[in-house]
């Protein structure tokens, strides 16, 4: 078949395409219509994830899944637009690492806010002016994100979904030449994570911390001798030279990021939920209150601890576990643990994240 009629026939299909969307268009307008009738949220994390185990059960290629996945994810941020705006409210500003994976989750048809902290994301969907925040967790070589945890000990807001964002860190500048870079910006968290290749290659420079990926462009585009450590979109905007790529330590470098809000997911059968525990003074306290997971076979995929920050040597636990908080075992489990601990506390239940 010549390159003319094969041409003529992704025309005809793109037709198809878009007659296809547009009917589906006018079931969602239906739905949102029943949705504003009975006060029900917008975006559904449960149903989120059933689409997505759909279709790409469905998907025979050849295009991949991730492909696929990125298809279906504007074609719900469309949904998401007939139904009624979302405002997401982000760790900020625009292109940082927090941005790419709030655009990872609810795709280009939502309105986005960025915040200059974590606590003012919490505060955004706290007060209504966001109907949710993107805050990061941990990242897969530095570990936890402390304030993300401090803050959950004050806020009464719920996890509701999560996303994995695969990091690549980017030493941009306004200088041609490696040489030539005598102080470097981002983040402290970013420095961590590319520690063994500044020590080899910059070992001189002086490293300067600043509340984002993003303000580090920013900086440097505007000073000599300066560079930065940023996303390659980050350096796009600013108008800023790649001088190294992909300078990161480990080639598996992922941070997971939180979807938080004011309403919980329903259970999926492939969900994790996260809560926070304070143990009673006594010995073998922290034991106690492992013991129920390990008797009824629940497993724990992350424990942290961070401070109380209101007595001296008093501990909050954050644990994740498999499982819905409504499911019979992990009810079970957590019903055992109000007897063993000073405080309970559900962050929420939600959807495990995939690569999607």
């Amino acid at each position: 078949m010549s390159l003319e009629k094969l041409r003529r026939k992704i025309d005809s299909l793109d037709s198809e395409i878009l007659a296809l969307l547009n009917k589906r268009a006018r079931v969602i307008l239906e739905i949102g219509k029943l949705k504003a009738r009975e006060k029900k949220s917008i975006y559904v994390p449960d149903r989120e994830a059933e689409v997505y185990k759909r279709i790409l059960a469905d998907n025979k290629g050849p295009l991949s899944g991730r492909s696929v996945g990125a298809i279906f994810r504007e074609i719900m941020s469309g949904s998401f637009q007939l139904e009624r705006p979302l405002a997401i409210a982000y760790l900020g500003p625009e292109f940082t690492f927090t941005y790419l994976a709030s655009m990872k989750k609810f795709g280009s048809s939502v309105t986005y806010a960025g915040c200059e902290t974590i606590r003012d994301v919490f505060s955004e969907v706290e007060k209504e002016r966001a109907d949710y925040g993107v805050v990061p967790i941990e990242n897969s070589i530095e570990g936890a994100v402390n304030y993300t945890l401090d803050v959950f000990t004050e806020s009464e807001l719920k996890i509701c979904s999560e996303v994995y964002l695969e990091i690549s860190h980017n030493l941009l500048s306004k200088e041609t030449n490696l040489s030539k870079i005598k102080k470097l910006y981002s983040k402290a968290e970013v420095f961590g994570q590319c520690r063994l290749w500044l020590e080899t290659n910059l070992p001189h420079v002086d490293l300067v911390e600043v509340s984002s990926t993003a303000k580090a462009a920013e900086i440097a585009s505007k000073e000599n001798g300066s560079g930065c450590i940023a996303s390659s979109l980050a350096g796009e905007k600013y108008k800023l030279n790649v001088l190294c790529k992909s300078i990161e330590d480990s080639i598996h470098n992922v941070t997971r990021f939180l979807v938080i809000g004011r309403t919980e997911a329903k259970p999926t059968r492939r969900d994790k939920t996260s809560i926070m525990v304070s143990i009673k003074d006594k010995v073998g306290g922290l034991h106690d209150i492992l013991m129920p997971f390990k008797r009824l076979g629940i497993n724990l995929t992350k424990i942290e601890s961070r401070p109380s920050k209101t007595r001296a040597w008093e501990y909050f636990f954050f644990v994740d576990l498999e499982g819905h908080h409504h499911d019979p075992k992990v009810k079970k489990a957590l019903d055992s643990l109000k007897d063993e601990t000073a405080y309970l506390k559900i962050l929420g239940s939600y959807p495990v994240g995939t690569g999607v």
